[in-house]
């Protein structure tokens, strides 16, 4: 049996999109221009017609190469990106103030080389504006043919209605793999009344269910799951033996970690689309490969009952992170 592609703000695509973030920043090094052009130019050829990018992803540097990339291919691409945070050695910050949502899409179109963003997205919840002033202020962009849809990402349900009362939201993002199930709490369903697509980052579980991970103590220096509690102390044990029986039931079954995780994260619902995200093309690769693949009911439930909020052991993030995300999370 297969599944079939799936529509953001009416347009269907791929149910397997690309997230471009690993190309830039937080996983440690990243692959040279060059290859990372390389990887792009290829997405589009096996299929990806999906690119989610954003104005943090190395500071620009993400938009300008999804950008060069492009140059040709354009119209074969459903282009996402965001905008919200900023970020400048060890501060970050949010501002979702209307004039600053303007003048940092105005920055994305130029790096971007384009004249249009067919999905634009708040980064996170900017608690100091009115989500509806946000809102409003996208919503005209849309009028003007700046930006074809407005997306929130790592926002409560709460907050997705506020904004859908202002304007039509298109798509909310936020993480979700067998080991991150807050959006279960209330988003998933919210997004399915509102008619708004779900797009599932982080669906392999930052690498830890696609067979990425076996020793975070090997991770790069900079690479930021180093710094997650999962990662981390006692919890990393206890999470290493529950990836190793996943992996045993994936080859069980015959397919890769990754297409088995995908596998469970789009038989959630036929609003979501998943964008995992890489830097090497055999993943790049594996992660397409089996997009049409529908995971049997039984085997469904044999890996949601394997890993889920209760067998995983820390948050998915340090307590640093944990205000400036909206999403419900679990007591």
């Amino acid at each position: 049996m297969s599944i079939n592609r799936r529509p953001i703000n009416g347009r269907d695509t791929n149910p397997i999109g690309l997230g471009c973030m690993s190309l830039s920043w937080a996983y440690g090094g990243r692959p040279s221009e060059e290859d990372g052009i390389r990887l792009l130019q290829h997405a589009v050829d096996i299929g990806y017609d999906h690119f989610d990018t954003a104005r943090l992803y190395g500071l620009g540097h993400n938009e300008t190469q999804v950008g060069t990339a492009l140059k040709g291919r354009r119209n074969k691409v459903f282009l996402a990106s965001k905008m919200g945070i900023f970020a400048s050695g060890d501060k970050r910050g949010i501002d979702c103030h209307p004039d600053t949502i303007r003048s940092e899409l105005e920055v994305s179109l130029k790096l971007l080389q384009v004249d249009h963003i067919d999905l634009y997205y708040m980064h996170r919840r900017d608690f100091s504006v009115p989500i509806e002033d946000s809102v409003g202020a996208m919503a005209d962009l849309v009028k003007e043919g700046k930006i074809g849809a407005i997306g929130l990402s790592e926002m409560s349900a709460d907050t997705l209605r506020r904004a859908a009362a202002v304007h039509p939201i298109a798509a909310m993002q936020t993480e979700y793999s067998l080991w991150t199930r807050q959006a279960e709490i209330a988003v998933l369903d919210a997004c399915r009344e509102l008619g708004t697509t779900f797009v599932a980052f982080s669906p392999v579980g930052r690498g830890v269910l696609a067979g990425g991970v076996d020793d975070p103590a090997a991770l790069e220096e900079k690479d930021i799951r180093r710094a997650m509690p999962r990662f981390m102390g006692d919890n990393w044990p206890k999470n290493h033996a529950l990836i190793q029986r996943f992996n045993a039931i994936a080859a069980r079954e015959g397919v890769t970690p990754a297409q088995l995780s995908l596998g469970w994260v789009l038989s959630r619902g036929d609003h979501i689309v998943a964008i995992p995200g890489t830097g090497k093309i055999a993943h790049l690769e594996e992660n397409i490969a089996r997009w049409d693949w529908e995971i049997p009911a039984t085997l469904a439930a044999e890996v949601d009952a394997l890993i889920n909020q209760q067998t995983v052991a820390g948050h998915r993030y340090a307590g640093v992170m944990l205000p400036t995300i909206d999403t419900e999370d679990f007591a």
